[in-house]
């Protein structure tokens, strides 16, 4: 059993064989159960590593404010293990978000600002109004988690090597959303390193950019998507591009699989976690009946989404209904 302070049990999560879902596509479906760490998402790695980093260099001393540009669970990550550590924590967020996210920081003792959501190039974006105040306080460190390449080496040194050894060494596919691009980063360059075969395919929602980067080698999107805290339309120092293939994934497949998994597996995940286990039962049915081994991550929690995904007038205004998950290839 692993004890220690709060940061010292970040990471080391379960890997779960998602039963249904294997049994369906005659291949192993695993998913890195990352709701597990202290504060409920992968986020939490990141949020360490650079934390650490920090500390290392110098950047963050004690009585500094740790300043972050988020969709909330990098925030999340950061500030709990603030709060152990003992920094402040001053947040920028969409207001867009889910309510849980919002009430979550505000418990942990962050100073929460909102701004609208605007495309990155506003200077109102919350990456560049999270930037401006990191600057315009005294004692404030900015974590900077798209350009902070702290972030994809938390992956490699840590999620990385835990997938592949909890699989021992088996590994035929990761398949991951990329946020920032340091999980996809940081794993996809530790498998490579290990098995240059290992298929790397990146799972993007609609209004992101990456999918169109990855197949016609140009940032554009179309459509928009429910989903949080993925989705981009840029390349960031995280990404390290080490992907073989892209797919996109609708909100229409996520929500059914989100709905498939808590009914049928016991998993309550979140909408990029169920984006994610969407596109690698896609990747086990065009492989069907291989036995192929497949990995990817289950980001954080349904519960952190429920007034949204597990609410109905919700589900309708965005014209997402509850079906079976598709037994052949959809889009």
């Amino acid at each position: 059993m692993i004890k220690g302070y709060v940061h010292q049990v970040v990471g080391k999560t379960p890997l779960i064989k998602i039963k249904s879902l294997s049994e369906m596509t005659g291949c192993e479906i695993f998913g890195k159960a990352e709701f597990l760490n202290p504060g409920g998402s992968v986020k939490d790695r990141a949020a360490l590593g650079i934390i650490e980093e920090a500390e290392r260099s110098g950047k963050l001393k004690p009585g500094f404010s740790i300043v972050e540009g988020t969709a909330g669970n990098t925030g999340i990550g950061l500030a709990t293990i603030a709060a152990q550590k003992g920094y402040k924590c001053i947040i920028v967020m969409p207001n867009n978000q889910s309510q849980e996210k919002y009430d979550t920081l505000r418990a942990l003792g962050v100073e929460l600002v909102t701004v609208a959501p605007c495309p990155f190039a506003n200077e109102n974006h919350f990456y560049h109004t999270a930037k401006r105040i990191a600057s315009e306080r005294p004692n404030a460190f900015w974590a900077n988690q798209f350009e902070n390449t702290a972030n994809y080496r938390a992956h490699y040194e840590t999620t990385g090597p835990e997938i592949f050894y909890q699989m021992d060494r088996k590994v035929n596919a990761f398949v991951s959303s990329v946020g920032t691009g340091g999980t996809l980063g940081g794993v996809s360059k530790f498998l490579k390193e290990c098995d240059k075969g290992i298929h790397i395919r990146l799972a993007d929602p609609m209004g992101s950019g990456l999918y169109n980067y990855v197949k016609l080698g140009e940032i554009t999107s179309s459509g928009s998507s429910i989903t949080e805290g993925i989705g981009i339309m840029r390349l960031t120092a995280n990404f390290k591009e080490a992907v073989d293939d892209a797919v996109q994934v609708s909100d229409q497949n996520m929500i059914s699989m989100l709905y498939h998994l808590a009914e049928h597996d016991g998993l309550l995940i979140g909408t990029s976690a169920a984006l994610n286990v969407y596109a690698a039962y896609q990747y086990a049915l065009e492989n069907k009946g291989s036995g192929k081994r497949i990995a990817t991550i289950l980001c954080d929690s349904a519960l952190r989404y429920q007034s949204k995904v597990f609410n109905p007038e919700f589900l309708k205004e965005k014209g997402l209904t509850v079906q079976k998950v598709a037994h052949t290839f959809s889009t």
